[in-house]
């Protein structure tokens, strides 16, 4: 009778470490799978957000252009608007998801581009007026921020 409970009390015993082994280790894979999810949306959100920037500067740098050669702006300046509405939007979603060091180089991003929608919107404004505006350079800022928050290598090795 002894010897039955003490197999039993093993089987216990091994199916108890085999439920917790098991446990722990689907605990562990679901916060990966979970990680992974919210890793790969702040990446989609980056990648609109400064799509949306690309946008806006473009349009606006079209705006200068049209006006420097004395051509109709109204396209330039419709694109500008309905690419700063989604940036708009974007922005909330990127400050939700992303570290401190990101949405401080994304409000700096901010203020550059709403210098540039400022200038593109000035019927005297030219291709020349929107140049010094360092909408590039908040970018460049940003995308070094973007790179450590999704921890990416900034020096990556081409073979």
């Amino acid at each position: 009778m002894a010897t039955q409970i003490f197999s039993l009390v093993g089987v216990l015993i091994g199916a108890l470490a085999s439920y917790f082994a098991t446990a722990v280790a689907e605990r562990a894979k679901f916060r990966r799978e979970m990680a992974t999810r919210w890793d790969e949306r702040e990446l989609d959100t980056y990648i609109e957000y400064v799509t949306c920037i690309k946008e806006i500067q473009r349009a606006g740098v079209d705006a200068g252009r049209a006006r420097a050669q004395g051509t109709d702006v109204s396209d330039a300046l419709k694109k500008m608007e309905e690419s700063e509405n989604r940036r708009s939007i974007l922005f909330e979603t990127f400050v939700l998801l992303s570290n401190d060091k990101a949405a401080t180089a994304a409000h700096a991003v901010n203020q550059r581009t709403w210098e540039l929608l400022e200038m593109a919107r000035i019927p005297s404004s030219g291709i020349a007026e929107l140049r010094p505006i360092p909408l590039v350079q908040a970018l460049n800022a940003l995308h070094e921020a973007a790179r450590s928050d999704l921890t990416i290598s900034s020096s990556i090795t081409v073979r």
